[in-house]
């Protein structure tokens, strides 16, 4: 083809797609380690980027993933009717309130598909986890984002007004502990976010984290409190994470309703969740020592970590998660590459206003060092 060509046919595909598409924000994905290695010609790479499980997944997923060779060319479960029943027998719902998805961010994409019409409106946090802001603006909803305080914790009191003023919302989604700063809303806080939630706003609480914020006094018990509630209400979490499964993308969602499963199980594909990704996961679930100890070991690193930048007069945002937010009070870009240079990877934050700040996953004893060192020096000589 032609560049002539090749200009009218992409001027065409913007003509044909939805508007709210049109403008959509990419979603960063980063960097893969193969990428890394081949484009920096360095032979470790230290994955601080995505934050995953350092430690991998409970060996009992190993085991239950090597019996499954001679049932691959079946369909799996659609309704992932085993995993249901394990989350619900352990978080005290019914099997007909769990949901499960590719990921809790195919949760995020269902939920957006389902209830979101043009011109809705949606209150968010900012900075944010990307999928909060773009599902919601692919539906044609509108986005109020609210930013954090300046001691990067939240601002209870603007999510209070903002969820009262105007309009109601048609979701608000608050990720608890948020991502990417890490910061905790304590029951007290929590508490008062829903009880100024209006009654027809579906409540969305995102708790990727859930399992690392366990081990932070004062993390409410969402599930109780929502509970009390006459309202509609779903908990999202992820076996991406603590359960060390991000490759297989399995994430769970509790909800108020069973009547809210089903308005998902109409909008998701039918077989979201593939045989592999269900199985790996009921391993997991039923290894919760392996779990707690991978949140042990990365909960000290991560107070390890945290202890070291303080010394070198680093400021970051309190954390509740198995991630640092850093303000490196300069641009992030020439920071992280020189990182990726040094074999490091990772995430430099753009959205507006933050652009100062890079998320450090914390890895294993290794990486961290390793991560430690280069960041000194990157300080010292940035890209």
């Amino acid at each position: 083809m032609t560049v002539a060509t090749l200009t009218a046919s992409a001027e065409l595909l913007t003509r044909l797609a939805r508007p709210e598409v049109r403008d959509l924000p990419a979603y960063n994905a980063g960097l893969s380690s193969e990428v890394v290695r081949q484009r920096y010609g360095v032979s470790h790479v230290a994955r601080l980027a995505s934050n995953e499980n350092p430690l991998g997944p409970s060996p009992a997923v190993g085991r239950a993933l090597a019996q499954l060779a001679q049932t691959i060319g079946l369909y799996p479960d659609a309704n992932c009717r085993a995993l249901r029943a394990a989350i619900a027998a352990r978080t005290g719902a019914k099997p007909e309130q769990v949901v499960v998805g590719n990921g809790s961010e195919n949760l995020l994409e269902v939920l957006c598909q389902a209830f979101l019409e043009p011109g809705d409106r949606v209150v968010t946090l900012l900075p944010s986890f990307g999928l909060h802001e773009i599902y919601p603006r692919m539906m044609g909803a509108k986005v109020q984002m609210l930013p954090v305080t300046p001691a990067l914790e939240f601002d209870v009191d603007a999510w209070c007004a903002a969820l009262t003023a105007g309009p109601a919302p048609k979701l608000a989604m608050l990720s608890n502990p948020s991502n990417p700063v890490g910061c905790m809303l304590d029951a007290a806080a929590f508490r008062r976010i829903v009880q100024a939630t209006p009654q027809e706003t579906l409540l969305v609480i995102d708790e990727a984290y859930y399992e690392y914020a366990l081990r932070t006094p004062g993390f409410p018990d969402a599930l109780a409190e929502l509970r009390a509630q006459n309202r509609p209400w779903i908990v999202l979490r992820t076996f991406s994470k603590a359960w060390g499964l991000a490759g297989l993308r399995v994430g769970y969602g509790i909800a108020s309703d069973d009547k809210l499963v089903q308005m998902l199980d109409r909008v998701r594909t039918p077989f979201n969740v593939n045989l592999a990704a269900q199985t790996a996961a009921l391993a997991a679930w039923n290894d919760v020592a392996y779990m707690e100890k991978c949140v042990s070991d990365t909960v000290a690193q991560r107070q390890w970590l945290a202890t070291q930048l303080h010394a070198m007069g680093v400021r970051m945002a309190p954390s509740a998660t198995n991630f640092l937010f850093v303000d490196l009070q300069r641009p992030n870009g020439p920071v992280a590459e020189a990182l990726l240079q040094r074999g490091v990877v990772v995430k430099p934050w753009k959205e507006v206003g933050y652009e100062n700040f890079i998320r450090v996953s914390i890895g294993s004893v290794q990486d961290n060092a390793l991560f430690l060192q280069a960041f000194a020096d990157a300080m010292r000589n940035p890209v």
